[in-house]
């Protein structure tokens, strides 16, 4: 693959804590690197799990949920990006929204631009709206940059034929079509974005973040948890 887009569970990156973990994103960022030396070009999604996921109740309606965790995502990027940047990274964040001067607004010809000039490019806040998550989001920057795959970074080592956590005889695939995760609501990604990435041929590999070297051998086509296939 010669132009990823990197998909990294917020929850992961807060390791054993609550927010962050720099330990993680600064291997993390060893591994982008590596890539980058191989011109490679890479963009990142994150989650906002390790800040706010999916509360809503009484007090508080699910557009403004997730106005919140669209948010909490931009935190992210901000942070993970100047972790980057103190590793040696050139990057830049995009968002479908104006944030000040933080971010920049989100177009395919700027993020082209700096794909080709070696950044590492963020595209927090989602897809700008409600009822969408950052998986959704995560498809649909990667088919507007035209990705050769998608990378899934979470915590979890792959794809099961059930909740691992809960069934422990749970069965793993190596390999399993997107017609499967979506006919069996396997949940790999939410169902709209496993849609997405089927009806346009859009090839993944889920892994577990903790995997050594994981990223990086994900990138060259080694199979380290699920390839999902077209």
């Amino acid at each position: 693959m010669n132009r990823i887009l990197l998909k990294l569970s917020g929850e992961a990156l807060a390791g054993t804590g609550t927010s962050f973990d720099d330990e993680v994103i600064l291997r993390i960022a060893g591994q982008v690197r590596q890539l980058i030396s191989e011109e490679m070009q890479v963009s990142i999604v994150i989650g906002g799990g390790n800040f706010w996921r999916g509360r809503t109740g009484t007090t508080i309606d699910r557009c403004k949920s997730d106005s919140i965790g669209m948010m909490a995502t931009v935190m992210n990027c901000i942070y993970v990006s100047e972790v980057f940047r103190s590793a040696g990274l050139k990057t830049k964040i995009f968002t479908p929204f104006a944030v000040g001067t933080f971010t920049e607004l989100f177009s395919k010809d700027a993020t082209m631009r700096a794909l080709k000039h070696g950044h590492v490019c963020f595209f927090a806040g989602g897809t700008g709206h409600p009822y969408f998550s950052t998986d959704t989001g995560c498809v649909l920057r990667a088919l507007e940059i035209e990705a050769d795959g998608i990378l899934l970074a979470k915590a979890v080592d792959g794809i099961y034929d059930s909740d691992p956590k809960k069934n422990p005889a749970a069965v793993k695939y190596d390999e399993i079509t997107w017609q499967k995760v979506v006919d069996e609501r396997l949940q790999a990604l939410d169902l709209t974005a496993s849609i997405m990435a089927m009806e346009n041929k859009l090839p993944a590999f889920i892994f577990a973040l903790d995997t050594p070297d994981g990223i990086v051998k994900a990138a060259h086509g080694e199979n380290v948890g699920t390839k999902i296939l077209i």
